[in-house]
Order: C-alpha cells, then structure tokens, then sequence
C-alpha cells in the first residue's frame, strides 16, 4: 500500500510520481478494509471532508471532486451534438454518473465497475456523489471493463474511461488494444473521453497515448483541469472522435439552465480555455 496513515495524518508516496508526498490530516477513518481487488480507505478531513484512498492513492475528495468529474463529464457530453447512450467505465464512486444523467439528452447510461465494494461505499460515505446511483437512466454491470468492452459494437454516443493510474488492473485501460475496443464500440459519430494523466509526471505517457490514438481516430484532443489533492495539482483528459468534424474545444451545446445542473467547476468557458495549454505541453504532445 502506498499509503499511510501515521499520527493522525494520511501520507500518500507513489513511485508513479516519485519524489513527492501528499499529507492530509485525518480527524476520523470511517472506513478501512480490502475488497477483491484493493485497499480501501475512507477518511473524514477537516479541510477536504470525506476522502476516499484507493491503494493508498488519493481518488476523491468532497472538497474538490466537482473540478474532475464535472469536466471529465461535461467536456465530451457538450461536444456531441446528441449523447442519447453512454457507456461509463470505472467510475466507482458514482460521481460521473451523478453528472452524465443531469443531461436531459441522455436516455440510458451503462456503467462498467470491476469493484462492487467501491459502489457501496460511496453510497454510504459519499452520498452526494452517489447519488446519480439512484437514477433510472442507470443500468449496472460489475465486472473487468476490458473484458466487457470486447463485448460491445457501435452502440455508444459517448464513452467515458474513469479509471485510476496505470498500475494493476487499469494499466490495460491505457493501451493501444484498449483504445481499438473504444473506437469499435462508439457509434459512427461517437466519441470519447478518457483519464489523461498529469503533464508535469507523465509527459512520455501522454505523448504515446496520444500517437496510438491519432492512428485510430480522425480527432484527437487533450485538455486539462486541476484538482487539488491529485499529484502537481494538474489532471488531464484524452478525447477521441470517431467524427472528423467533432471540435472538442468548442462545445455544441451550452447550459440552458446552469443553476439546475449544480455545477460548481464547469461552464461553456472554463470548457474552452482547459484546451489552453503551456508551452512546453505543446511542443511536446504536438500540438
């Protein structure tokens, strides 16, 4: 486990990002025990509330959440021209589903989670992320999102890839192969929008992902948001087209009604300037 808690702080240390650590002060573990698949570990934070720590890496906190799931949901969602099927990979904690089925356009979304026990606790710890669970948009599969992607064909308007780092079960999720499955399964005018890694770690990795991509899809885009608790502060998002006229730094449809959505991160501007991004990104992913 890469993480630790030790004299009432949580200390998250990585080799994915090696040299730096992340401390929060713990007021109270509500939750600490291993599924099938990982540790899991749920923690009230005076500063963050509730926390939750997948294998000792930080997955999500009540404090800034909203940046990551309203854009890694928001971004594609408003870039297709009619997102009526979206399929939904990872995800446990519920917060993507809880912003896809705020889409009056969408009429059914399918979720992909290998781990059941994340699922429900989230629903018991993070209720307001979990509530989207509750939605009769929702239909549930447990199981290995690269095996289940194998199964499907041209169905999905969207699909959304939320999975953690590249180590264990989700490495698979960052390849070539996985990507081939993403583009078979996605509508003729489908797209895509998966975890993108951050660009002050993981530049080489971005870059490869970006060139399989480009080899698969007509449009390929990168953009960025920030989330305190993630390492540098900085996550990205890829995005794949199937649609050669798709412009993912342009959305196609705006907010009718901001307040009814309750958004606290997106809006149509904070969607075009995360394509925005710093010199040395640029040169380095070509773009």
């Amino acid at each position: 486990m890469s993480g630790i808690v030790r004299d009432g702080w949580f200390s998250e240390r990585d080799t994915f990002w090696p040299g730096q650590a992340l401390s929060i002060k713990v007021d109270e573990i509500l939750y600490d025990k291993k599924s099938n698949f990982q540790d899991i570990l749920v923690f009230r934070s005076n500063r963050f509330g509730t926390v939750l720590v997948l294998d000792g890496v930080v997955q999500c906190t009540e404090l800034d959440e909203c940046s990551y799931q309203e854009m890694i949901s928001h971004v594609p969602l408003f870039s297709h021209p009619n997102p009526r099927k979206v399929l939904v990979i990872g995800g446990g904690d519920g917060g993507v589903i809880r912003e896809v089925v705020k889409h009056p356009e969408v009429e059914e979304v399918i979720q992909c989670e290998i781990d059941e026990d994340v699922i429900q606790v989230s629903k018991k710890f993070l209720p307001s992320m979990a509530v989207g669970y509750s939605s009769s948009k929702l239909v549930q599969h447990i199981g290995d999102g690269l095996a289940f992607m194998k199964e499907q064909r041209g169905q999905f308007d969207v699909i959304i890839t939320d999975s953690s780092d590249p180590v264990g079960p989700a490495q698979a999720l960052f390849t070539d192969d996985y990507y081939k499955l993403v583009k078979s399964a996605l509508k003729p005018d489908g797209l895509a929008c998966s975890q993108g890694e951050c660009y002050w770690l993981h530049l080489p990795l971005i870059k490869d992902m970006l060139q399989f991509s480009r080899g698969l899809f007509p449009v390929v885009n990168y953009c960025s948001t920030t989330v305190a608790t993630y390492p540098c502060g900085q996550i990205g998002f890829l995005l794949c087209s199937n649609n050669s006229v798709t412009q993912f730094e342009k959305p196609l449809r705006h907010l009718s009604d901001p307040k009814s959505m309750n958004l606290k991160w997106y809006s149509p501007e904070m969607h075009m300037k995360s394509f925005v991004m710093p010199q040395f990104v640029k040169e380095a992913l070509l773009m």
